[in-house]
């Protein structure tokens, strides 16, 4: 009976890993509240049943995925302290304090959110920015609504700015090996920062538009007063020594006999990240100031999910999975790049709407590299398709009102001040900010990153 059983599943292991992957994204849908347990159950099957190799993750196999893992957790400590410090409530205020009405105060916000949530998480910098607009609105007697959709459609438009700036960057730095300085700039044109701020430029024209008719003056009393400069001071530590690393030429270090280069077998930016935090932390230790609430802003929720889905996601590619449906999309696409390139940018644009696009950009970044290295297909064409598919995937998001953790926090800040923001308000904002960001985005990388705007220089360096 056993026999038989094996020999079944043996024979059809592809099939039911993928209903396993689908059944992992119905059950995640249907009950958000258990993701990371879902994903951790749906994870032990795999290691179980040999789907997935859990011994790659005490190899150099799961470096990739332990510096993921690490610089979030790090990441996550740096902001909590820094929110902690109200740092950033007071350059919002100073902001504020230099525009003249409701209409720019709104757009300066929306932008200065953006800009923090290029180096801190977008749920993070909802929370530090929302209480300024909420203040505001309450001087002025007038609704915070408006304001508070743009800060979190803002924050979501520049978490792909930077590695640090969203789980889906980091994931997007390990898989396809770019650094912190690669987002600034990569095969020598301007990175995903810049494409980014080109988009946040279109949008603010968005919002001015928007806001036309919000010309109440406005001016701030008294500015936030900042408790500990420390957590400022190892926020702009964490990106300097980030930078610093991507520089460093590293020799390569010997393991299990073999010589690796030293990123593949040392998580450095992940070390930097936890070790940075863990300063902050000890500091507070030692001068006897609570650090419970900064323990509870960790999200290991967040953690949990991903060490299930890195499992999952590695079970579907060992079995096969990734390649078939990388050769389904080359079919699709006639390995025509340009058709391939939109398929990703406007197809995550439409399911990160509903789903969360962390598991969705963590499954198709696989499947863009098995495509784009597939026989035949032009030399760089993975690094546009990337972009794509990270452009789409942190903007659609912004399309609903649960699309995206930043506008589920900006929303529940409303309620808590009493105002019900309905589907209709939330995309007569989301929907023109959201098509225009993309646009400007898919455009831009197109120009700069398509195969043939690459130069002979950086397309001999790839294929070497």
């Amino acid at each position: 009976m056993l026999d038989t059983l094996f020999s079944f599943w043996q024979a059809n292991e592809m099939i039911i890993a993928l209903v396993l992957f689908l059944a992992t994204y119905a059950l995640m849908l249907l009950i958000p509240k258990y993701n990371a347990y879902i994903a951790l159950g749906v994870a032990a099957i795999f290691a179980v049943t040999r789907m997935a190799s859990v011994e790659k993750i005490i190899t150099i196999d799961w470096v990739p995925n332990w510096n993921v893992l690490m610089m979030i957790l790090g990441t996550m400590g740096v902001v909590a302290l820094f929110i902690e410090s109200k740092m950033p409530a007071l350059l919002a205020d100073i902001i504020i304090d230099k525009t003249k009405n409701v209409q720019f105060a709104s757009v300066a916000l929306a932008l200065f959110a953006g800009f923090i949530s290029a180096f801190v998480d977008n749920v993070a910098t909802v929370l530090m920015i929302a209480p300024v607009a909420v203040t505001i609105a309450k001087k002025l007697k007038v609704s915070p609504v408006n304001m508070i959709i743009a800060i979190s459609v803002s924050s979501n438009l520049q978490g792909a700015a930077t590695l640090v700036g969203d789980t889906t960057s980091i994931l997007l730095g390990a898989e396809a090996g770019m650094d912190f300085n690669d987002f600034f700039f990569f095969l020598g044109k301007p990175g995903l920062f810049w494409i980014n701020q080109f988009a946040a430029i279109t949008t603010a024209l968005v919002l001015l538009f928007l806001f036309r008719k919000e010309k109440d003056p406005i001016r701030i009393e008294e500015k936030t007063k900042v408790t500990d400069f420390v957590p400022s001071v190892l926020m702009v530590a964490t990106v300097v020594l980030l930078i610093i690393a991507s520089f460093l030429t590293l020799p390569d270090i010997t393991v299990g006999g073999k010589a690796v280069a030293f990123r593949d077998a040392i998580p450095l930016n992940g070390i930097i990240c936890v070790g940075l935090f863990i300063i902050g932390f000890v500091r507070k230790l030692a001068k006897k100031e609570k650090v419970k609430h900064i323990v509870e802003e960790l999200d290991f929720f967040t953690l949990m999910l991903l060490i299930g889905l890195f499992i999952i996601i590695g079970g579907i590619e060992e079995v096969g999975i990734i390649q078939k449906i990388s050769e389904i999309l080359q079919k699709v696409s006639g390995g025509n790049v340009f058709i391939m390139f939109t398929i990703f940018t406007w197809a995550s644009v439409m399911l990160s709407a509903v789903i969360d696009n962390i598991p969705y950009v963590m499954t198709m970044l696989p499947v863009v590299t098995a495509l784009a290295t597939a026989p035949g297909m032009p030399e760089g064409s993975r690094f546009v398709l990337y972009f794509g598919l990270i452009i789409g995937a942190t903007l659609g998001g912004n399309i609903t009102p649960i699309g995206a953790s930043a506008n589920i926090a900006g929303i529940g800040i409303l309620r808590k001040e009493g105002y019900t923001v309905t589907a209709k308000t939330f995309m007569r904002i989301s929907v023109p900010f959201t098509i225009v960001a993309v646009i400007s985005g898919y455009v831009l990388a197109w120009l700069l990153f398509r195969p043939a705007a690459l130069s002979p220089e950086v397309l001999a360096g790839l294929a070497a």
